[in-house]
């Protein structure tokens, strides 16, 4: 089973935003693409392989590492 984090909540574990409200904002306000469409939905789903931009910077979701 994939698994998969919220984009306000990937922003935040990647040190994209400080907290949950200015993640709330910027995706909101239309700061944040997911594989290269802007996404307001602070809810969205991510899933292995989706890339998140923002500010300029691109991330690619990576799958959980295997402890």
């Amino acid at each position: 089973m994939a698994s998969t984090i919220k984009l306000d909540q990937y922003l935040k574990w990647q040190g994209l935003v400080s907290t949950g409200g200015e993640a709330k904002a910027r995706i909101q306000r239309g700061d944040v693409k997911v594989n290269g469409s802007i996404d307001t939905r602070r809810g969205r789903q991510l899933a292995t392989g989706d890339v998140v931009e923002i500010d300029g910077r691109e991330l690619l979701v990576l799958p959980p590492a295997a402890h």
